[in-house]
């Protein structure tokens, strides 16, 4: 899966690490109504991708199937990202 981080660039992600990236993303959205916990938790999930994740070079241009804010981004910005199923689809 090719994902982007909004402002930073694009990362290949093996499909192995989907469920723990869902289990960030569930994390994230709970942490919205959470002033304390919403940094750690976006934090968390972007720190993820980049561990998992081969980043792609700017000259790679692949079509990103997940859009994800970036690490400065604030809740109100996250919350108009996500869809039904978060901001990673399951």
């Amino acid at each position: 899966m090719i994902v982007r981080i909004m402002g930073e660039g694009q990362f290949e992600l093996p499909d192995d690490v989907m469920e723990r990236l869902n289990e960030l993303d569930d994390a994230l959205e709970a942490a919205l109504e959470d002033p304390q916990g919403f940094t750690p938790a976006l934090q968390a999930l972007l720190d993820s991708v980049r561990a998992a994740g081969r980043r792609l070079g700017d000259d790679e241009l692949i079509e990103s199937e997940v859009i994800l804010p970036a690490a400065e981004s604030s809740a109100a910005e996250v919350r108009a990202m996500l869809t039904d199923e978060g901001l990673i689809p399951d």
